[in-house]
Parts: structure tokens; C-alpha cells; sequence
């Protein structure tokens, strides 16, 4: 479907060819008509398929087709799950709104939070977000959602994964009426948590799918190489980084102190690459990957801070050094290459320590993914096998066997209380009862009589006085 046969604003078509975007995707081509209905849409597609623009182009149509609901109020927020997607997210909303007279603001944690009040002041049309800094404004009460016709949650599988649900669950009662239309987009919507909060937050949403996330991605090359130890990994990192043909490169590592031990150890053969975690302040990081999108490093090494939503289109070559330990972190971390319909490799190392992810996420995929030795440093480890079958089975008769002789065992140390031998007709003997008299008391009795204090009662009044 072509871009000039989209129902939408004439000057929105015009920016979007000065871009030379001429053709939709599939996933946009099929949410942006009902979104443009103004129908609540939950999509989900595969990584680089254009879901920004997918949800972008609808909202800024609305905005500039219906009288706003609110003159003071933001007219859309979207929430994205970590910094750098939310700023991806604000500049290419930025870029659509500049000379269409709508504004937007970005409200993130790490950034001054002063300064961002008074943007927030201006009442921007647009405020694109993180989920925690969102809701520490409205419970200071610098944002006010009551006429609020757009809430967008982009990645929101990423965000209850963060651990985000509570502050969704808020935005959305603070934002909760009906002429509100939410939009959802996700590279996977298989989360049975996930579909409890779509439950939630949207009315007779119109669902779509394209393509399944864990299906073979044409577009990427994808092998796994046999690694021994760490010493060895650093071997087939450099083999890799050094003889094939990228302009940039993505390393992604389990750990944060990986990244700089693998940006010096790269830095020394002179490879210009740059370390991004999760724990440096926020404008170092927003400065990081500025320069890395612009080209000044040919390697980023990073931890799953940069799998999710970044786009970054020279990224020919993604290095897993560490598989990652959910199956679909390695969707995403692949999806770094191979965007747009370009081509990609993506190389990872499976040592000893990895096998169990690689075995969780051959269970994943919809394809066969194997792991072979490397052609130039190839590795003693080839894998932990599993028990065969038989051993299994005999396993398993010895353990049947073993416990059937323990319960015979158990049987014939029990004594069998209704054993006996039959002896006939036989007079049952009972030995006489016998009875003790108290010392003072002379008087003989029977056996059988009571002998309590009723017994005094029973006695004539002048026995008692003789």
C-alpha cells in the first residue's frame, strides 16, 4: 500500500515524502486504517518492521483532524520501556510534528526533573515518557490526563517485564474515560500477564499480528560457534569483529563489567569501540549512543540495555558474547541488524555456562538453530548430553525393582493383627474382679458394690447414732 493512500492529512503525505517514504509495511498498513478509525489496536510484529510510524501517523492525524478534548491537557502520551527508546521515540515524533503546529515534550528519569515541569507547563500536545518518571508528574501533579484522547504503550511487554505494571495500572485510572483510544505495539504479545493488562486497558481492540517473532528472519544470518572458556571468547570475539565485512557492530555481553574489559581489549586493535550499561547517568548514556548512531565508533558493547527498540540502521553485525537467559531477548537482540529489509549477521558464543539457554531457546524458535565449532578456533566443548532413553528406562526399572523388594520387606516385618488359628468352640475365662476395701472400714462387702459416698445415704438415721 502506497503512503498517498492513506486517509490522512494532506501535509502529514507531504512530510513523509520528503522523507522518500513512499510504501507502508505490513504491520502499518494493516493497524493504521483501524487506528485511523480510531479503533483501540493491539498489534505485535517482528523487530525493525516500522511499528514507531505504525502508531505516529494515526495519532497525528487525529490531532490534527478533531478539536481537542482539553486546551490544557497533552492529546497523546506514549509510554515507552527504557530511556533510549523513549528519546528514539520523542525525536521521530519530533521530526512528523515539526511544521504542523503541535509540540512535544520528553519526560524520562534521569534528566532534571524541574526542568522538565516547566516544559510540562506549556502544555505540550505530544509527551512521550517512561513509565516510573510519568508517574512521579502526576502524582506531584504537574501532568493532568483528564482529557488525554491518546495513551500508546510501545514495547509493553518490555515494561511489565521492568517491573512497570503499578504505574501503568495508574496512568491509565488517571486517564480513564471513554472517548480515550489506546494503542499497543510489542514484538511479542504472548505474555499471559500482558493479555490481562491489554484486558484492561482497551474496548473491542481490533488485534493484529504479522509474522510470528520467533520465526526464521530472513534477513539475518544467524550461527553459533562451540566456545570453551572465556579466554576462548575473547579469541572468537576478536576472530569475528576483525574478518568480516559491517559498518557497525553490536556486542552484547550478561555482564557490566564484560563491557569494558571487551571495549579495552577491542580499543587496543585500534577497533573504536565504545561501552553503553544500565547503571551510567542518563545523559552520558543518551551521549554514548548520539555518537554511536552517528557513526563516530564501529563497535558498541552493551548489556541488554540497547536489545529493545533502538533503530539503528548501519548495525550490519550483532555478537552475542552471552546468550541471554530469556529466549526472547535474543530475538531482540538480533533485531538490531537486518532492519528495513537490509541484510545482517548475528554470531554467538555457546560455552558450558550458556547451554541452557541454548537448549531453552532451540525450544523457542520456530526454526533449527545449531551450534557448531568454529573454523579457526574450534572448541573441546561440544555440548552437554543429555541421558539417552535407555539409560533412562533402566534407571527406572532398578528404581521400580528396588522399591517393589522394600515394600515386600516392609510387609513381612508388619504383624498381621487378624492372624490366627482355629481352635473351635472354646469358653471364654475371665479372672474375678477384685475388689479393695478401704483400711477403716470393718464392714465386708461383695464384690460389685459401690463403694462411694452414697452408700452413708442409704443407712437408717439410727445406725448413724449408735
Amino acid at each position: 500500500m502506497l503512503v498517498t493512500d492513506l486517509p490522512v492529512h494532506h501535509k502529514i503525505i507531504t512530510k513523509l515524502e520528503s522523507r522518500n517514504f513512499t510504501e507502508l509495511t505490513e504491520i502499518q498498513e494493516k493497524s493504521m486504517l483501524p487506528a485511523i478509525q480510531g479503533k483501540d489496536i493491539i498489534a505485535s510484529s517482528k523487530t525493525g518492521s516500522g511499528k514507531t510510524l505504525a502508531f505516529l501517523i494515526p495519532a497525528i492525524n487525529r490531532m490534527m483532524s478533531q478539536k481537542a478534548l482539553s486546551r490544557q491537557d497533552p492529546r497523546a502520551l506514549i509510554l515507552a520501556p527504557t530511556r533510549e527508546l523513549a528519546k528514539q521515540v520523542f525525536i521521530e515524533a519530533k521530526t512528523m510534528c515539526t511544521g504542523l503546529n503541535l509540540s512535544c515534550t520528553l519526560v524520562v528519569g534521569g534528566e532534571n526533573y524541574n526542568d522538565q515541569v516547566k516544559a510540562l507547563r506549556r502544555n505540550p500536545h505530544i509527551i512521550v515518557g517512561t513509565a516510573g518518571r510519568v508517574a512521579d508528574h502526576l502524582k506531584d501533579k504537574s501532568i493532568f490526563l483528564n482529557g488525554l484522547e491518546l495513551l500508546i504503550f510501545d514495547e509493553a511487554d518490555r515494561m511489565l517485564d521492568l517491573g512497570f505494571s503499578e504505574q501503568l495500572n495508574m496512568i491509565n485510572e488517571f486517564a480513564n474515560h471513554r472517548k480515550r483510544q489506546t494503542m499497543l505495539f510489542s514484538a511479542t504479545l504472548d505474555s499471559i500477564e500482558l493479555n490481562y493488562m491489554t484486558a484492561r486497558l482497551t474496548k473491542a481492540a481490533v488485534r493484529v499480528s504479522v509474522g510470528d517473532s520467533t520465526a526464521h528472519h530472513g534477513d539475518i544470518q544467524q550461527q553459533c560457534f562451540f566456545a570453551d572458556n572465556i579466554e576462548h571468547k575473547d579469541a572468537l570475539l576478536h576472530h569475528e569483529i576483525s574478518n568480516r565485512t559491517y559498518n557497525q557492530a553490536i556486542v552484547f555481553t550478561a555482564t557490566r563489567e564484560d563491557t569494558d574489559r571487551l571495549t579495552t581489549m577491542l580499543n587496543k586493535d585500534k577497533l573504536e569501540a565504545i561501552a553503553l550499561r544500565g547503571d551510567l547517568p542518563q545523559n552520558q548514556r543518551a551521549a554514548i549512543m548520539s555518537e554511536f548512531a552517528r557513526g563516530q565508533h564501529s563497535v558498541l558493547v552493551t548489556t541488554d540495555v540497547a536489545s529493545r527498540g533502538l533503530d539503528l540502521s548501519k548495525v550490519g553485525l550483532v555478537i552475542n558474547f552471552d546468550l541471554p537467559k530469556n529466549a526472547d531477548e535474543y530475538i531482540h537482540r538480533i533485531g538490531r541488524t537486518g532492519r528495513a529489509g537490509q541484510k545482517g549477521e548475528a554470531a554467538s558464543f555457546v560455552g558450558p555456562r550458556d547451554w541452557k539457554s541454548f537448549i531453552a531457546l532451540k525450544a523457542h524458535l520456530q526454526y533449527d538453530l545449531e551450534c557448531e565449532a568454529h573454523e579457526a578456533l574450534p572448541a573441546k566443548f561440544k555440548g552437554i548430553k543429555a541421558p539417552t532413553p535407555k539409560q533412562d528406562t533402566q534407571k527406572n526399572k532398578a528404581s521400580k525393582q528396588d522399591g517393589a523388594e522394600a515394600t515386600v520387606a516392609k510387609k513381612v516385618r508388619r504383624v498381621d493383627t487378624m492372624a490366627g488359628t482355629e481352635i473351635g468352640m472354646a469358653p471364654v475365662k475371665r479372672k474375678p474382679r477384685k475388689v479393695e476395701l478401704e483400711p477403716e472400714d470393718d464392714t465386708e462387702f461383695e464384690s460389685g458394690i459401690n463403694l462411694d459416698n452414697s452408700a452413708d445415704d442409704d443407712l437408717d438415721n439410727s445406725d448413724k447414732t449408735s
